[in-house]
């Protein structure tokens, strides 16, 4: 087994006024050798973004895109459609650039902040058809087991959303659980955990609110829970 520790503390600043962003990995003007990604994981930026304000039109490519608000409400336009759309807390948005898109993204309220987890993950694919899509998810469906939320656009599972990678995106909260195992797909594969909230123990490595750590060369990974703990566990090939 192999692991990496990122702290929320170490994680990348980048303070625009309107936005405060928080980078796990090299993004903007923010650089780290050691944090350029992990396997196919690119991106982890965990957002602040000040009421009515947000990200103008701009490009994107062959990336799979994955955004998760945390607290607020969103809203996203891009050149498949000519509408706004509005993502609550509580929802998961992909987006497939593939071949190329533009796109948006605003706070939907004009005095309430919006926090919001954006991951790019590289994908197996490239220049597929551009694709969106959003889907809710009961946070009740993942107390104390584990919530399906993105798997590959290959993999069977119903009711969860799809991306062109053999990648799986979960969250689990744990309340009365004082263990949990996380089995990996592969082991090719490496699991990178963030506790959105909450203490937890990771392979005996204590993690606090937006701490994390990306562990591979394993089948399973173990948590123990320090009362209650949000986590999102995003799964990728660690060679791609």
């Amino acid at each position: 087994m192999k692991k990496v520790i990122h702290k929320a503390n170490e994680r990348g600043k980048g303070n625009y006024g309107w936005l405060n962003a928080n980078y796990s990995f090299s993004f903007s003007n923010y650089y780290h050798p050691e944090k350029v990604n992990f396997g196919a994981l690119r991106v982890l930026n965990d957002d602040f973004i000040a009421g009515g304000m947000g990200f103008g039109t701009h490009p994107h490519d062959n990336m799979e895109i994955i955004t998760i608000p945390l607290q607020g409400s969103l809203k996203h336009r891009d050149s498949m459609s000519n509408k706004w759309i509005v993502l609550e807390t509580g929802e998961v948005q992909v987006m497939s650039a593939g071949s190329g898109l533009q796109h948006a993204e605003m706070n939907n309220l004009p005095d309430k902040e919006l926090n919001l987890f954006q991951l790019w993950i590289f994908p197996d694919q490239e220049n597929v058809q551009p694709r969106y899509d959003q889907k809710k998810f009961d946070e009740k469906e993942r107390i104390d087991k584990l919530q399906l939320l993105v798997s590959s656009i290959n993999d069977t599972t119903s009711n969860v959303l799809k991306i062109h990678q053999n990648a799986k995106i979960s969250r689990i909260t744990l309340h009365n659980l004082n263990e949990f195992r996380y089995q990996l797909m592969s082991k090719n594969n490496g699991v990178y955990s963030m506790v959105v909230d909450g203490e937890v123990l990771v392979e005996d490595e204590l993690l606090t609110k937006r701490d994390a750590v990306g562990i591979y060369d394993t089948n399973e990974i173990v948590l123990k829970s320090e009362g209650i703990s949000d986590i999102l566990f995003i799964e990728v090939p660690m060679q791609f």
